[in-house]
């Protein structure tokens, strides 16, 4: 049996973290990048008492759930950017559907404040630690709400997703949130080519787009879709 991993200090955290940050390219403040590490060190607490997620190594919160949930900024913050010179709209406003314990939606928030993010869950005390980590971390622009994504209907220019379900049932069950003009972005592991196929005719995949996540091997991609 191999010897358990000792635990990485906060100064080994960080210096990973800022390493996934410049292999993806992205640009964060210390403040940001100390609210990330606060965030996990948040998950970690709350795993002890709460089944948030099935990771518990340290380790592999980084990689599985930092580098992954960062991995979408640069795509969504391009998708923002040509939204806002075409049409110089108010402020974005974001649906993460399921999000367990707010991934990638804490992570959006904390990374771009100018986005406003909600996250949604049937499961209350998942929805219970995203507002404990708005209150904690002071992010005005997070909030939860408990419920399942089908009662809302208020308009959301993004409703995204990791690992929910499958690309027609997310569609479906979130098509009232959707904004007339909004768009679906889906985290999805390897293309999924039968998922998509299985689309009803009302909804169109505009984009494809691969993510090269640091650290992890396995095919990452968002699936960028929009009603028809």
């Amino acid at each position: 049996m191999s010897e358990p991993q000792p635990l990485p200090t906060p100064g080994e955290k960080e210096s990973r973290l800022q390493g996934i940050v410049r292999q993806l390219g992205c640009s964060l403040s210390v403040g940001q990048s100390q609210q990330l590490l606060g965030y996990l060190a948040l998950i970690e607490r709350w795993n002890k008492v709460y089944n948030l997620t099935a990771v518990r190594d340290p380790q592999e919160m980084l990689t599985l759930h930092l580098a992954d949930s960062l991995a979408v900024l640069a795509p969504l913050r391009r998708w923002a950017a040509q939204r806002a010179s075409a049409e110089a709209p108010a402020p974005l406003r974001l649906l993460d559907v399921g999000s367990g314990a707010g991934l990638p939606g804490v992570v959006i928030a904390i990374c771009c404040p100018e986005i406003s993010v909600t996250c949604v869950d049937t499961v209350g005390k998942k929805a219970a630690f995203i507002q404990q980590v708005a209150a904690t971390l002071k992010l005005p622009n997070l909030r939860a709400v408990h419920a399942r994504v089908e009662s809302l209907n208020d308009g959301y220019d993004v409703v995204c997703s990791r690992a929910f379900s499958s690309l027609a049932d997310f569609t479906a069950w979130s098509a009232k949130a959707l904004a007339p003009d909004g768009v679906w972005l889906a985290m999805k592991g390897k293309d999924p080519v039968q998922e998509m196929a299985a689309l009803p005719a009302n909804v169109e995949v505009f984009h494809v787009e691969p993510l090269v996540v640091p650290g992890l091997e396995a095919e990452r991609c968002i699936v960028w879709m929009r009603s028809k």
